[in-house]
Protein backbone atom coordinates (compact mmCIF):
# COMPACT_ATOMS: atom_id res chain seq x y z
CA UNK A 1 0.00 0.00 0.00
CA UNK A 2 1.65 2.97 -1.13
CA UNK A 3 -0.45 5.75 -3.53
CA UNK A 4 -0.87 8.79 -2.24
CA UNK A 5 -4.27 9.96 -1.55
CA UNK A 6 -5.05 13.70 -1.97
CA UNK A 7 -5.64 16.60 0.31
CA UNK A 8 -8.84 18.47 -0.92
CA UNK A 9 -10.13 20.20 1.85
CA UNK A 10 -8.53 22.35 4.77
CA UNK A 11 -9.62 24.88 7.22
CA UNK A 12 -7.86 25.74 10.74
CA UNK A 13 -8.65 27.64 13.86
CA UNK A 14 -5.67 28.02 16.52
CA UNK A 15 -4.11 31.17 18.87
CA UNK A 16 -3.03 32.67 14.72
CA UNK A 17 -6.62 33.14 13.73
CA UNK A 18 -9.68 31.52 12.54
CA UNK A 19 -8.69 31.07 8.85
CA UNK A 20 -5.49 29.45 7.32
CA UNK A 21 -5.16 32.99 5.43
CA UNK A 22 -4.55 34.23 8.91
CA UNK A 23 -2.05 31.29 9.82
CA UNK A 24 -0.34 32.41 7.05
CA UNK A 25 0.01 36.34 7.28
CA UNK A 26 0.97 36.09 11.39
CA UNK A 27 3.58 33.66 10.60
CA UNK A 28 5.19 35.47 7.76
CA UNK A 29 5.04 38.37 9.55
CA UNK A 30 7.25 36.62 12.53
CA UNK A 31 4.22 36.93 15.16
CA UNK A 32 2.83 34.11 17.56
CA UNK A 33 -0.12 33.60 19.78
CA UNK A 34 1.67 33.34 22.64
CA UNK A 35 0.43 35.63 25.44
CA UNK A 36 0.83 35.27 29.78
CA UNK A 37 -1.64 32.49 30.74
CA UNK A 38 -2.94 34.46 33.57
CA UNK A 39 -4.97 36.87 31.16
CA UNK A 40 -7.17 33.79 30.36
CA UNK A 41 -7.39 31.77 33.83
CA UNK A 42 -7.17 34.56 35.81
CA UNK A 43 -7.81 33.74 39.79
CA UNK A 44 -8.37 30.02 38.45
CA UNK A 45 -4.45 28.95 38.48
CA UNK A 46 -1.16 30.75 39.79
CA UNK A 47 0.42 30.35 36.25
CA UNK A 48 3.18 32.76 37.27
CA UNK A 49 4.91 33.97 33.64
CA UNK A 50 3.66 31.03 31.74
CA UNK A 51 2.65 31.70 28.30
CA UNK A 52 -0.12 29.90 26.52
CA UNK A 53 -1.85 30.25 22.91
CA UNK A 54 -5.70 30.41 22.82
CA UNK A 55 -8.70 31.03 20.81
CA UNK A 56 -9.40 34.40 20.59
CA UNK A 57 -13.35 33.90 18.74
CA UNK A 58 -14.95 31.89 22.19
CA UNK A 59 -18.01 32.02 20.23
CA UNK A 60 -16.68 28.91 18.44
CA UNK A 61 -16.34 26.74 21.50
CA UNK A 62 -20.06 28.11 22.43
CA UNK A 63 -22.90 24.84 21.88
CA UNK A 64 -25.79 24.51 24.02
CA UNK A 65 -26.32 20.87 22.73
CA UNK A 66 -22.30 19.61 21.80
CA UNK A 67 -19.48 19.99 24.55
CA UNK A 68 -16.80 22.75 22.96
CA UNK A 69 -14.20 20.52 21.72
CA UNK A 70 -17.13 19.27 19.78
CA UNK A 71 -18.62 22.56 18.66
CA UNK A 72 -15.22 23.37 17.45
CA UNK A 73 -14.78 20.62 15.49
CA UNK A 74 -18.22 20.73 14.40
CA UNK A 75 -17.29 24.42 12.73
CA UNK A 76 -14.14 23.25 11.25
CA UNK A 77 -15.45 20.23 9.62
CA UNK A 78 -18.36 22.44 7.66
CA UNK A 79 -15.13 24.80 6.36
CA UNK A 80 -13.22 21.89 4.96
CA UNK A 81 -16.08 20.37 3.64
CA UNK A 82 -16.74 23.37 1.38
CA UNK A 83 -13.41 23.51 0.49
CA UNK A 84 -13.13 20.50 -0.33
CA UNK A 85 -16.75 20.94 -2.51
CA UNK A 86 -18.07 17.62 -0.23
CA UNK A 87 -21.51 17.29 -1.20
CA UNK A 88 -24.03 14.68 -2.11
CA UNK A 89 -23.84 10.85 -1.68
CA UNK A 90 -20.06 11.47 -1.51
CA UNK A 91 -20.04 13.54 1.57
CA UNK A 92 -23.12 11.19 3.47
CA UNK A 93 -20.74 8.00 2.72
CA UNK A 94 -17.32 9.41 3.99
CA UNK A 95 -15.57 8.82 7.00
CA UNK A 96 -14.70 10.64 10.03
CA UNK A 97 -11.78 10.47 12.08
CA UNK A 98 -10.96 12.92 14.92
CA UNK A 99 -8.02 12.63 17.21
CA UNK A 100 -7.63 14.36 20.98
CA UNK A 101 -5.73 13.53 23.63
CA UNK A 102 -8.28 13.84 26.01
CA UNK A 103 -11.51 14.93 24.14
CA UNK A 104 -14.25 16.88 25.94
CA UNK A 105 -13.17 15.97 29.55
CA UNK A 106 -12.65 18.41 32.36
CA UNK A 107 -14.64 20.74 29.66
CA UNK A 108 -18.16 20.43 31.17
CA UNK A 109 -17.79 23.66 33.44
CA UNK A 110 -16.95 25.95 30.33
CA UNK A 111 -17.01 29.53 31.14
CA UNK A 112 -20.41 30.88 29.80
CA UNK A 113 -21.60 27.69 28.66
CA UNK A 114 -25.69 26.29 29.21
CA UNK A 115 -25.68 22.98 28.49
CA UNK A 116 -28.80 20.50 28.00
CA UNK A 117 -28.80 17.88 30.84
CA UNK A 118 -29.83 15.00 28.08
CA UNK A 119 -26.73 16.00 26.98
CA UNK A 120 -24.46 15.22 29.63
CA UNK A 121 -23.35 11.62 29.14
CA UNK A 122 -22.48 12.65 25.24
CA UNK A 123 -20.51 15.77 26.27
CA UNK A 124 -18.27 13.90 28.76
CA UNK A 125 -17.21 11.04 25.89
CA UNK A 126 -14.32 11.30 23.47
CA UNK A 127 -16.50 10.45 20.62
CA UNK A 128 -18.72 12.83 20.63
CA UNK A 129 -16.39 15.14 19.13
CA UNK A 130 -16.55 12.90 15.65
CA UNK A 131 -20.60 11.45 15.96
CA UNK A 132 -20.59 15.46 16.33
CA UNK A 133 -19.94 15.92 12.78
CA UNK A 134 -21.55 12.57 11.96
CA UNK A 135 -24.90 13.48 13.08
CA UNK A 136 -25.10 17.46 11.95
CA UNK A 137 -23.77 16.54 8.52
CA UNK A 138 -25.55 13.39 7.91
CA UNK A 139 -22.57 11.58 7.26
CA UNK A 140 -23.19 7.64 7.28
CA UNK A 141 -20.29 6.57 6.89
CA UNK A 142 -18.55 5.41 9.62
CA UNK A 143 -16.84 7.46 12.51
CA UNK A 144 -13.98 6.96 15.12
CA UNK A 145 -11.92 8.93 18.18
CA UNK A 146 -8.27 8.51 18.55
CA UNK A 147 -6.64 9.14 21.36
CA UNK A 148 -3.12 8.87 21.11
CA UNK A 149 -1.69 11.56 23.24
CA UNK A 150 0.15 14.06 21.30
CA UNK A 151 0.13 12.08 18.03
CA UNK A 152 -3.33 11.81 18.38
CA UNK A 153 -4.50 13.84 15.07
CA UNK A 154 -1.64 12.49 13.44
CA UNK A 155 -2.55 9.32 13.78
CA UNK A 156 -6.05 9.87 12.09
CA UNK A 157 -4.52 10.25 9.42
CA UNK A 158 -3.15 7.55 9.24
CA UNK A 159 -6.04 6.05 9.90
CA UNK A 160 -7.55 7.83 7.28
CA UNK A 161 -5.09 7.07 4.52
CA UNK A 162 -5.19 3.54 5.51
CA UNK A 163 -9.20 3.34 4.91
CA UNK A 164 -8.74 5.25 1.79
CA UNK A 165 -6.28 2.64 0.44
CA UNK A 166 -8.11 -0.56 1.88
CA UNK A 167 -11.04 0.79 -0.38
CA UNK A 168 -13.41 1.02 2.57
CA UNK A 169 -14.73 4.84 1.34
CA UNK A 170 -13.86 6.96 -0.75
CA UNK A 171 -13.33 10.54 1.22
CA UNK A 172 -12.21 10.89 5.06
CA UNK A 173 -13.39 13.91 6.91
CA UNK A 174 -10.10 13.87 9.25
CA UNK A 175 -10.64 16.62 12.58
CA UNK A 176 -7.74 17.43 15.43
CA UNK A 177 -9.29 18.96 18.31
CA UNK A 178 -7.47 20.22 21.86
CA UNK A 179 -9.01 23.07 24.23
CA UNK A 180 -6.30 21.96 26.83
CA UNK A 181 -6.39 25.81 28.70
CA UNK A 182 -8.32 25.07 31.49
CA UNK A 183 -6.87 24.83 35.05
CA UNK A 184 -7.28 21.35 35.71
CA UNK A 185 -5.27 20.42 32.57
CA UNK A 186 -2.53 23.24 32.89
CA UNK A 187 -1.84 22.01 36.76
CA UNK A 188 -1.52 18.27 35.68
CA UNK A 189 1.26 19.53 32.82
CA UNK A 190 2.58 21.36 35.25
CA UNK A 191 3.01 19.18 38.18
CA UNK A 192 5.06 16.40 35.43
CA UNK A 193 7.34 19.05 34.72
CA UNK A 194 6.82 19.36 30.73
CA UNK A 195 5.47 23.15 30.84
CA UNK A 196 8.18 25.36 29.82
CA UNK A 197 9.41 27.32 33.17
CA UNK A 198 12.07 29.92 31.64
CA UNK A 199 10.16 31.58 28.81
CA UNK A 200 12.45 29.97 25.99
CA UNK A 201 10.10 29.64 22.69
CA UNK A 202 13.01 27.68 20.88
CA UNK A 203 12.79 23.82 20.92
CA UNK A 204 16.53 23.95 19.84
CA UNK A 205 18.02 26.45 22.27
CA UNK A 206 20.46 24.41 24.99
CA UNK A 207 18.42 25.72 27.56
CA UNK A 208 14.40 24.93 26.47
CA UNK A 209 12.80 23.86 29.67
CA UNK A 210 8.98 22.43 28.37
CA UNK A 211 6.35 23.76 26.03
CA UNK A 212 3.67 26.44 25.61
CA UNK A 213 0.24 24.75 25.82
CA UNK A 214 -2.38 25.88 23.00
CA UNK A 215 -5.81 25.75 21.56
CA UNK A 216 -6.56 24.74 18.48
CA UNK A 217 -9.27 23.03 16.05
CA UNK A 218 -8.44 21.85 12.05
CA UNK A 219 -9.86 19.83 9.49
CA UNK A 220 -8.81 18.19 6.40
CA UNK A 221 -10.53 15.93 3.76
CA UNK A 222 -8.78 12.99 1.99
CA UNK A 223 -9.70 11.37 -1.13
CA UNK A 224 -8.84 8.68 -2.88
CA UNK A 225 -9.04 9.94 -6.11
CA UNK A 226 -5.64 11.31 -7.15
CA UNK A 227 -5.88 14.83 -7.54
CA UNK A 228 -2.33 16.07 -9.04
CA UNK A 229 -2.88 19.69 -7.94
CA UNK A 230 -3.43 18.97 -4.61
CA UNK A 231 -1.07 18.11 -2.03
CA UNK A 232 -0.80 14.82 -0.92
CA UNK A 233 -0.52 12.14 1.38
CA UNK A 234 1.76 9.69 0.69
CA UNK A 235 1.98 7.05 4.11
CA UNK A 236 1.81 6.57 7.30
CA UNK A 237 4.05 4.80 9.69
CA UNK A 238 3.20 3.98 13.71
CA UNK A 239 5.24 2.69 16.56
CA UNK A 240 6.52 2.58 20.28
CA UNK A 241 9.04 3.33 22.56
CA UNK A 242 7.83 0.91 25.11
CA UNK A 243 10.03 2.85 27.73
CA UNK A 244 8.61 5.55 29.87
CA UNK A 245 4.81 6.97 30.21
CA UNK A 246 6.09 10.34 30.34
CA UNK A 247 9.45 10.56 28.30
CA UNK A 248 11.70 9.13 25.42
CA UNK A 249 14.92 7.41 24.99
CA UNK A 250 17.30 9.66 25.42
CA UNK A 251 19.02 8.50 21.55
CA UNK A 252 15.31 8.66 20.37
CA UNK A 253 15.85 4.86 19.23
CA UNK A 254 12.35 4.13 18.75
CA UNK A 255 11.36 7.45 16.80
CA UNK A 256 14.98 6.12 14.29
CA UNK A 257 13.66 3.40 14.02
CA UNK A 258 9.76 4.83 12.68
CA UNK A 259 11.82 6.96 10.36
CA UNK A 260 14.07 4.60 8.88
CA UNK A 261 11.22 2.32 8.26
CA UNK A 262 9.32 5.41 6.53
CA UNK A 263 12.66 5.74 4.42
CA UNK A 264 12.56 2.53 3.50
CA UNK A 265 9.27 2.37 2.04
CA UNK A 266 9.26 5.89 0.17
CA UNK A 267 10.84 4.71 -2.81
CA UNK A 268 8.76 6.41 -5.57
CA UNK A 269 8.05 9.63 -4.36
CA UNK A 270 10.32 12.77 -4.59
CA UNK A 271 13.44 12.71 -2.59
CA UNK A 272 12.69 14.18 1.25
CA UNK A 273 14.00 17.31 1.34
CA UNK A 274 12.37 18.81 4.36
CA UNK A 275 10.87 17.90 8.03
CA UNK A 276 8.24 18.79 10.14
CA UNK A 277 9.30 17.44 13.83
CA UNK A 278 7.62 17.13 16.96
CA UNK A 279 10.08 19.84 18.60
CA UNK A 280 7.65 20.32 21.89
CA UNK A 281 9.99 21.64 23.64
CA UNK A 282 11.08 19.83 26.25
CA UNK A 283 14.95 19.23 26.61
CA UNK A 284 14.61 15.41 26.71
CA UNK A 285 12.53 15.65 23.65
CA UNK A 286 14.98 18.11 21.76
CA UNK A 287 17.85 16.02 22.64
CA UNK A 288 16.52 12.43 21.58
CA UNK A 289 14.60 13.89 18.06
CA UNK A 290 17.76 15.39 17.09
CA UNK A 291 19.50 12.27 17.63
CA UNK A 292 16.57 10.54 15.89
CA UNK A 293 16.93 12.72 12.99
CA UNK A 294 20.70 12.66 12.55
CA UNK A 295 20.93 8.60 12.85
CA UNK A 296 18.01 7.66 10.53
CA UNK A 297 17.82 10.33 7.69
CA UNK A 298 20.65 10.53 4.74
CA UNK A 299 22.52 13.70 5.81
CA UNK A 300 24.74 14.43 2.79
CA UNK A 301 22.12 17.00 1.49
CA UNK A 302 20.64 20.16 3.17
CA UNK A 303 17.35 19.14 5.05
CA UNK A 304 14.94 22.18 5.99
CA UNK A 305 12.97 21.79 9.36
CA UNK A 306 9.61 23.44 9.86
CA UNK A 307 8.31 23.18 13.42
CA UNK A 308 5.30 25.21 13.79
CA UNK A 309 4.60 24.80 18.09
CA UNK A 310 6.82 28.17 18.27
CA UNK A 311 4.01 29.89 16.40
CA UNK A 312 1.10 27.84 18.01
CA UNK A 313 2.30 26.65 21.63
CA UNK A 314 2.02 23.16 21.55
CA UNK A 315 -1.78 22.01 20.60
CA UNK A 316 -1.14 18.31 21.70
CA UNK A 317 -3.53 15.98 20.69
CA UNK A 318 -4.61 18.24 17.58
CA UNK A 319 -0.86 18.99 16.64
CA UNK A 320 -0.26 16.99 14.18
CA UNK A 321 -3.21 17.36 12.14
CA UNK A 322 -3.06 21.42 12.81
CA UNK A 323 0.76 21.18 11.39
CA UNK A 324 -0.68 19.26 8.48
CA UNK A 325 -3.19 21.70 7.86
CA UNK A 326 -0.35 24.60 7.57
CA UNK A 327 1.62 22.48 5.63
CA UNK A 328 -0.77 21.82 3.38
CA UNK A 329 -2.15 25.12 2.97
CA UNK A 330 1.62 26.03 1.81
CA UNK A 331 1.92 23.35 0.03
CA UNK A 332 -1.11 24.56 -2.23
CA UNK A 333 1.09 27.03 -3.48
CA UNK A 334 4.38 24.85 -3.63
CA UNK A 335 6.02 26.48 -1.13
CA UNK A 336 7.14 25.48 2.86
CA UNK A 337 6.25 27.84 6.01
CA UNK A 338 8.76 30.49 7.34
CA UNK A 339 9.94 29.82 10.68
CA UNK A 340 10.80 32.44 13.71
CA UNK A 341 14.38 33.29 14.28
CA UNK A 342 15.26 29.99 16.31
CA UNK A 343 18.49 28.33 17.70
CA UNK A 344 19.51 26.58 14.34
CA UNK A 345 20.64 22.59 14.94
CA UNK A 346 23.76 21.60 12.96
CA UNK A 347 24.56 21.25 9.70
CA UNK A 348 22.87 19.83 7.82
CA UNK A 349 19.60 21.32 8.79
CA UNK A 350 18.58 24.76 7.92
CA UNK A 351 15.51 26.99 9.42
CA UNK A 352 14.29 29.54 6.82
CA UNK A 353 12.64 32.12 7.94
CA UNK A 354 11.03 33.23 4.85
CA UNK A 355 8.89 30.65 3.02
CA UNK A 356 10.33 28.36 0.36
CA UNK A 357 10.04 26.19 -2.72
CA UNK A 358 8.82 23.10 -2.08
CA UNK A 359 11.11 20.92 -4.22
CA UNK A 360 10.75 17.44 -2.65
CA UNK A 361 8.86 15.56 -0.26
CA UNK A 362 8.14 16.06 3.69
CA UNK A 363 8.15 14.00 6.77
CA UNK A 364 5.56 15.21 9.36
CA UNK A 365 6.55 13.68 12.59
CA UNK A 366 4.11 13.60 16.16
CA UNK A 367 5.54 11.85 19.64
CA UNK A 368 2.81 11.01 22.05
CA UNK A 369 3.56 10.74 25.85
CA UNK A 370 4.03 7.23 26.93
CA UNK A 371 6.41 6.55 23.84
CA UNK A 372 4.16 6.79 20.93
CA UNK A 373 5.76 7.38 17.50
CA UNK A 374 3.94 8.52 14.40
CA UNK A 375 4.82 9.63 11.05
CA UNK A 376 3.24 10.82 7.57
CA UNK A 377 4.45 11.64 3.99
CA UNK A 378 3.24 14.68 1.98
CA UNK A 379 4.01 15.66 -1.12
CA UNK A 380 3.48 18.82 -2.97
CA UNK A 381 1.09 19.29 -6.06
CA UNK A 382 1.85 18.03 -9.70
CA UNK A 383 3.48 21.00 -11.73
Amino acid sequence: MNKTVSITGLSAVSSLGATLEAHASSMEAGHTGLQPLQQLLGSELNCGSLMGAWIQDRSLLQSRKWAPASALALHCAKLAVKDAGLDGSALKNAAVIAGSSRGNAWLRNWPGRRPFKLMAASNSMHGEIASAVSIELGITGPWQTIASGCAASLDALGMAWLMLQSGMVEHVIVLGVELPLVAEIVQDYINTGVLSTNGINDPYHPETSGFFPGEAGCALVLSKEHIPSTPQLAGYWCNSDADSPIGMPEDGSGLRRCIQRALNDLQSIPPITAICPHASGTHLHSLAEDRALRTALPLHSPLSLHPIKPFTGHTVGASGALDTTILAHYLRKGLLPPNLPLTPPDAPFTLPQKPTQALGSLLKIAVGMGGHNSIIALTPPSP
